[in-house]
């Protein structure tokens, strides 16, 4: 109807913002779309009516299969897992999704995109298998007491229990797919939605692998679903779904938070993984081999965890910076490309002199541009994630003492993990001021679930603020529950 239709400076109530309606959008919204308002980011979204149907359908049939769940024996998940990792280890199986993922990765490097998560080669599905065995291995917690309170005449029992549908959004990582499967270990069931750059991966390992394993094993149907559409409206329209009961987002930048704060804004619990990029201390006097070391081996590839600024003391002599500056080359030649420095004023033209050449070729996604190998920055620029794809790229700054390293870190860093290599006094000294879950005196790639603490990992939870969700950091499928309280009265006169 005429008196419905959204106009052009129209504004829109959404909590206690007012979002405006301008041209575009108010031309862009068509009968039966859903506008979704985010009072968080001041933005206005459009859900394609397909779209929300689409979301909606799957979301039920989630919700039904998680009610199912409760009826499947944990031998039957236990088979799941089994099965599902002797498909992926199955060559022949495997060579559709293999073939899917080619052509995903050609497409993909075609728009110019990143690929240096997508390609589904020997050591991702190596760890995919590895992962489904975890869960194949790791013991059911579905009725499992956490805790106890006698009082006189009565007691209080708390019991885990599934939490429900749980929710991912991601945009090229088929190894989520291992991991996310285990919050079937606690009973819950799971939906996926993945961006246009792995979509046919995803739809061949559904295909192939998950869809086969389910049927064998006897589990609901729709234990295991996947959005069948690319837009960024469908991960929109699935957070902002109240039957949702966990909506996990895996990827960085503005796009993580935009999920989050429709998630949170719609009463969905929400575990973001967001903007990464470690930081590495060095101290005083540390052992040379050792920071040689935990430099090229946090530069290995770039993920969340990888090493992206080094903070060297500022009375430093030139050889410390010369092992520095050598580690991080040595990482790039194990790659065969050269790396690329940024510093601060204080250490630009010392690193600059030990670079032997002023340019370097880098390799970009979409591109293959001739970049400068040493520039110069401002302290705020410490807070940009070098998002390489061949080339590992990072920023050095210097620091007067552990106050101050601190200081910048908290500062500047994503608050998300820190490494030191020095003395044990100078460790506390930074472990007591700094603000960050993960710290350690080694590599800085350490932070991963399934390497670090033998379980998959779902996600990175809640860590934004510089502390862990008390319940758990890495968010692993045993930490996906609920917990339902039981009464057990011994007084038959019990009264208030």
């Amino acid at each position: 109807m005429d008196d419905e239709q959204l106009r052009q400076g129209d504004r829109v109530l959404v909590g206690s913002a007012l979002l405006t309606v301008d041209a575009v959008f108010a031309a862009s919204i068509e009968p039966g779309d859903v506008v979704l308002g985010v009072a968080e980011t001041g933005q206005l979204l459009r859900v394609p009516a397909r779209t929300k149907m689409l979301v909606t359908d799957v979301l039920s049939r989630s919700r039904l299969a998680f009610a199912e769940m409760a009826h499947i024996s944990d031998e039957a998940i236990t088979r799941f897992f089994d099965v599902a990792a002797a498909l992926m280890a199955d060559d022949v199986v495997m060579k559709p999704v293999l073939s899917a993922n080619d052509a995903d990765v050609e497409a993909a490097r075609a728009r110019g995109r990143s690929t240096t998560r997508l390609v589904l080669d020997d050591k991702m599905r190596t760890a995919m298998i590895e992962a489904l065995k975890m869960w194949r291995d790791y013991p059911s917690a579905r009725s499992h007491m956490e805790s106890r309170v006698d009082n006189d005449g009565f007691a209080v029992e708390s019991w885990r229990a599934p939490l429900g549908p749980v929710g991912f959004v991601f945009e090229g990582r088929p190894n989520v797919f291992a991991d996310a499967t285990g919050v079937l270990r606690g009973g819950n069931s799971v939906v996926f939605r993945i961006g246009s750059d792995a979509l046919g991966t995803a739809q061949a390992l559904m295909e192939h692998v998950i869809g086969v394993a389910i049927k064998q094993c006897g589990l609901p149907r729709d234990c295991v679903l996947l959005v069948e559409s690319a837009e960024h409206a469908a991960g929109w329209a699935l957070f902002a779904d109240g039957r949702l009961s966990l909506a996990v987002a895996r990827g960085s930048g503005e796009s993580v938070r935009l999920l989050g704060a429709i998630a949170r804004q719609s009463g969905v619990n929400v575990s973001l993984h967001g903007t990464g990029g470690a930081w590495l201390v060095v101290g005083e006097n540390p052992d040379h081999t050792r920071l040689h070391h935990v430099i090229v081996n946090s530069l290995d590839r770039k993920v969340c965890n990888t090493v992206n600024c080094i903070l060297v003391r500022d009375d430093c002599d030139e050889e410390m910076l010369k092992m520095v500056v050598r580690a991080v080359e040595t990482a790039a030649e194990r790659r065969g490309v050269g790396a690329r420095f940024h510093c601060t004023r204080a250490p630009y033209g010392v690193v600059a002199d030990l670079v032997a050449q002023s340019e370097v070729t880098v390799h970009r996604a979409g591109s293959v541009d001739t970049e400068r190998c040493v520039t110069e920055i401002p302290e705020h620029a410490l807070a940009v994630e070098h998002e390489w794809e061949v080339n590992p790229e990072v920023s050095i700054a210097v620091y007067s003492n552990i106050e101050h390293a601190a200081d910048l870190i908290n500062r500047w860093s994503p608050h998300f993990v820190v490494s030191l290599i020095g003395s044990q006094e100078e460790e506390d000294a930074l472990w007591a001021e700094v603000d960050v879950p993960f710290f350690g005196d080694g590599i800085t790639r350490w932070v991963d679930g399934q390497y670090a603490l033998g379980k998959p990992e779902l996600g990175l939870s809640n860590w934004e603020c510089g502390r862990l969700l008390a319940r758990s950091g890495v968010l692993s499928g045993d930490s996906v529950f609920s917990l339902r309280m039981r009464m057990r009265q011994s007084d038959n006169n019990l009264s208030r």
